[in-house]
């Protein structure tokens, strides 16, 4: 059984997919006129706005951090390291490829939620790709929004909410720290059951103080690992644009790599690190307050730029610099900590490195696992009515708290091929809406111009007076 999931889980995740995703990015690149790309001072200044209008459960920052919670997981540690183990430093690349087409992505997803959301029997916004997709497409296509939120609740419910994550969190804390897994996993389940059953106020609040402690943390480790190897840095971005394109040889642990290896494991890792296109982040950009649905897109946008080409970016820095990427018996799970370990000291017999990857692991995982639960709870929301909220919340809570005593490698299998399928219906909504994120797009920066002119005009006049 595992075998066949893992051919059907390479199948899902194979060339159709992949280029499905990047291509969909690349089209609405070339629609928006390269939005990630001009735009993206002005999305990351949009993050610290601090006036909130319009309808929304919680504020666009909190919007971002919530879907950024669910997004920064194990994926930018132990995903990297596998993509390198797996395609060499090439992957990094193509990792950074996919991110800047997934931009565009994420700014049609995050337009499309805004756009398209309702709000449901409980006064609360409910949105995302299966609101996109009956609202703006039509009835008809209730089938595949129905699609969509089905693969969405089993992937919280069976692997990426749940299992995969517990299990994240509970094995680095046994190692570094040898307390009990099964302990570890009831007092998160707890933690999780305590924080949730708030709803998306309470997830987000603590997304805001999380997620940003988190990362900046995060990146603080990575910056002092490069700088006790500042000379290899750009021989390292060398071996990458090189390796991207032309095969790499097996030397010492690396088993060598073809250029589709690279491609392929740079690309895929990417996209399951940033998430952009497979519509879990519109859930929660849904519930943002703001009156300008490409204001939304473009905060949603910075979420990809955030997660891949910031911190996946460093930690794959960190793997080739340190030249533990090419360690013999390291399994890819282990290098980032190898790395770590290789820098940082030891104090009282203790790996310093270890310790402070293991909090990294920790809060990375813990946030995904709060994020998920409300995409998971949106998605039965929309299938079974408010009233299934509630008894999906406590069977997300024991899923947490089973998480610890489970090793099902079918049940990870299976996980991740409903989220690669989850995918689909979310590529084919935004093609057939592109029309109306390019409409708003142009609407929300029009408004923009004529506000700098009517200032513009305000400023002489006082002059003038």
């Amino acid at each position: 059984m595992i075998e066949y999931l893992d051919q059907l889980d390479s199948f899902v995740w194979g060339p159709p997919l992949l280029i499905l995703l990047v291509g969909t990015g690349i089209l609405l690149t070339i629609r928006l006129g390269g939005i990630q790309l001009l735009k993206l001072p002005h999305a990351l200044k949009l993050i610290f706005k601090k006036e909130q209008s319009g309808e929304g459960d919680i504020s666009s920052f909190g919007a971002l951090c919530t879907a950024l919670a669910a997004t920064v997981g194990t994926g930018n540690i132990i995903g990297v390291a596998t993509a390198i183990a797996a395609g060499g430093p090439g992957a990094l690349f193509w990792m950074w490829l996919a991110a800047f087409f997934g931009m565009a992505t994420k700014y049609a997803e995050g337009v499309l939620a805004i756009k398209y959301r309702q709000i449901d029997a409980n006064g609360q916004v409910a949105g995302g790709p299966m609101y996109y997709i009956i609202n703006g497409m039509g009835e008809k296509f209730r089938p595949l929004a129905s699609f969509f939120a089905f693969s969405g609740v089993l992937v919280a419910l069976l692997g990426m909410g749940t299992f995969t994550q517990v299990n994240a969190i509970t094995s680095s804390i046994e190692s570094t720290l040898h307390l009990p897994a099964e302990g570890v996993g009831i007092a998160l389940a707890i933690l999780v059951g305590i924080i949730t059953f708030k709803g998306i106020s309470s997830i987000s609040k603590v997304a805001e103080k999380v997620v940003p402690v988190m990362a900046i943390s995060y990146l603080i480790i990575c910056l002092t690992i490069l700088a006790t190897h500042h000379a290899s840095i750009v021989p390292a971005f060398k071996l990458i644009i090189e390796s991207a394109f032309k095969p790499l040889a097996a030397v010492g642990g690396f088993a060598g790599a073809t250029v589709s290896m690279a491609i392929r494991n740079g690309i895929a890792r990417g996209v399951f690190s940033n998430e952009s296109g497979l519509g879990s982040a519109p859930i929660a950009a849904a519930a943002a307050k703001t009156e300008w649905a490409a204001e939304q897109g473009l905060i949603s946008m910075t979420g990809t730029f955030i997660d891949s080409l910031v911190i996946c970016t460093l930690t794959g820095l960190t793997l080739i610099v340190t030249g533990v990427w090419q360690t013999p018996g390291v399994t890819a799970s282990a290098l980032t900590e190898t790395a770590f370990n290789s820098v940082l000291p030891t104090i009282a017999g203790i790996p310093l490195g270890s310790v402070l990857l293991m909090v990294c692991l920790t809060l990375f995982a813990f946030t995904t696992i709060l994020g998920w639960n409300y995409y998971g709870e949106r998605c039965c929301e929309f299938l079974f009515g408010v009233k299934s909220i509630k008894p999906y919340r406590l069977l997300f809570v024991f899923m947490v708290g089973a998480g610890a005593f489970l090793q099902l490698e079918a049940v990870w299998l299976i996980a991740d091929i409903v989220n690669g399928l989850m995918a689909l219906p979310n590529l084919i909504a935004i093609v057939a809406l592109s029309k109306v994120v390019v409409s708003e797009t142009n609407a929300y920066f029009d408004y923009l111009n004529q506000s700098k002119e009517v200032e513009i005009k305000s400023v002489r006049v006082v002059k003038e007076q």
